[in-house]
Parts: C-alpha cells; sequence; structure tokens
C-alpha cells in the first residue's frame, strides 16, 4: 500500500512539473488535458485520479513554477545588491529569454494568469510576494517592507521588458531591449539602495 501512495505522489509530481513547462510553452488555453497528461506519460482518462479540473492543475502548477524559479534563481543568490544583480543579469540572459519552457512563469503565463481562476490567481499572487519579499531582502535588508514596492516594480519590470524581448523578430533588437533591461533594473535598484 506505501509504495501505492508513493507512486501517486511521484506521478503527481510528474504531472505538475511537465504541465508547468507545456503551460509556459503553449500557453493555458493551449494546452489541453489530453496533452498535459500525454506529457506525463499517462493518458487523459487518468487525470481525475490526480485534479479535480484542468483549472486546480493549472493552478498547482502555477505555484509549483513559482516556487522553484525562487528556489533556483532567488534563493540561491548572493545577499544584498550583489544577489539581486546576480538575478537582473540572470534574467535578462538570451539563454532566459530563448527556453520558454524552463524560463520565467511571469514573462511566459502573466496575460493569461491575470484571466485566469481565482485560485490560479492567488496561486501566482503568492509566488510573487514570495520573490519581491527576496528582492525586498536584498535591497532593504534591516527593512524589507520599505522596499516591497520597489520590488513589485522591479518584478514588473523584468517581466514586461522579456516578454518584449521573446516577442521581437529582429534578434539583435531583442538583444539590445535585453541589455537595456539589465541597465534599466540596476538604475532601479540603484536609487531604492541610495534612499
Amino acid at each position: 500500500m506505501r509504495y501505492a501512495k508513493e507512486y501517486k505522489q511521484e506521478t503527481r509530481q510528474r504531472i505538475i512539473a511537465t504541465a508547468g513547462r507545456r503551460l509556459k510553452r503553449d500557453g493555458i488555453d493551449g494546452s489541453g488535458v489530453a496533452t498535459l497528461m500525454k506529457d506525463a506519460g499517462l493518458t487523459g482518462g487518468t487525470f481525475y485520479a490526480y485534479f479535480d479540473s484542468k483549472d486546480h492543475l493549472v493552478a498547482t502548477a502555477i505555484a509549483d513554477q513559482m516556487r522553484a524559479q525562487h528556489a533556483t534563481i532567488v534563493a540561491q543568490a548572493a545577499p544584498g545588491r550583489a544577489g539581486l544583480e546576480q538575478i537582473i543579469r540572470w534574467y535578462f540572459s538570451p539563454q532566459q529569454r530563448d527556453n520558454i519552457e524552463d524560463g520565467c512563469p511571469n514573462a511566459a503565463l502573466l496575460d493569461e494568469i491575470a484571466r485566469a481562476t481565482d485560485p490560479t490567481r492567488q496561486a501566482y499572487t503568492h509566488g510573487a510576494l514570495v520573490l519581491i519579499d527576496g528582492f525586498a531582502a536584498r535591497l532593504a535588508p534591516h527593512d524589507p517592507p520599505s522596499a516591497r514596492l520597489t520590488s513589485l516594480s522591479l518584478l514588473a519590470m523584468m517581466a514586461g521588458t522579456l516578454q518584449l524581448s521573446r516577442a521581437l523578430t529582429d534578434r539583435q533588437l531583442a538583444d539590445q531591449l535585453l541589455e537595456q533591461g539589465i541597465r534599466n533594473a540596476l538604475a532601479l535598484i540603484d536609487t531604492e539602495h541610495h534612499n
């Protein structure tokens, strides 16, 4: 019995992880249940053994993607301004921009999340707050709440710049936009850092 429970949990986690990648690549509306299950190596008929609805899977996958982004990028960055610069330079890298399914869920899904169900929007909001609190702790180590709005603005600037860079067909212009994004983000944090 224990094996069955562990297997079900591992399978559920595999569905969540593969769904997160697919959602970022094809969007929420562009990813049907059958495709999401096929990505995990399962049939569509087994879906309801793991989730109540597609919305339930989407909210869970968004939460997982936000948690993973924090764990692999923000939590491992150095403290203080140096860590923020590390995050910003990674975020605005051509590799991050070009690898949508392994990249930032903000830039890949923000427009659809805004139109999604409340549980999905709540999962996103929770994940975004964790990210901005990580930024704020680096901006103002002795008073993170004072830097929360600047951190939210930084996240917005980063996601919007990355979305636009991904949308441009002119590769040179898209790369220049990433470089300008780094300068803009560093200017924003330097303004806050000196206040």
